[in-house]
């Protein structure tokens, strides 16, 4: 379910899936089908994982990769769930054929 929500999207993001919800800054975001698609990409992650342990994964990796790039945004692109969320999120049938844990070929790329 996707709502509208201007304060549960954190300062510089458009949008943010907390299972089972997609909250997005800007009511037109619900129509663009690349976003759409890369939040529902983060819900099946979050199923996957059972939820809780999304986040705790999700935290730790962030850590560590901040403090290997010192950067805040790189951090947060490398993200192995994020990764995936970005190079799929155009192929609107990728979630059809994903396999199970698919998020995890992206953790050890550089």
């Amino acid at each position: 379910m996707i709502l509208v929500s201007k304060f549960m999207v954190p300062k510089g993001f458009t949008g943010i899936t907390l299972f089972p919800f997609v909250f997005v800054k800007y009511a037109q975001l619900k129509l663009n089908k690349v976003f759409v698609n890369h939040e529902r990409i983060h819900l099946r992650q979050q199923l996957e994982l059972l939820i809780l342990p999304f986040f705790i994964w999700y935290a730790l990796e962030f850590s560590m990769r901040y403090i290997h790039y010192k950067n805040w945004h790189l951090a947060y692109r490398n993200i192995s769930f994020e990764r995936e969320a970005y190079q799929n999120e155009a192929h609107l049938e990728f979630l059809k054929k994903r396999p199970f844990w698919n998020f995890l070929k992206y953790l050890c790329k550089p």
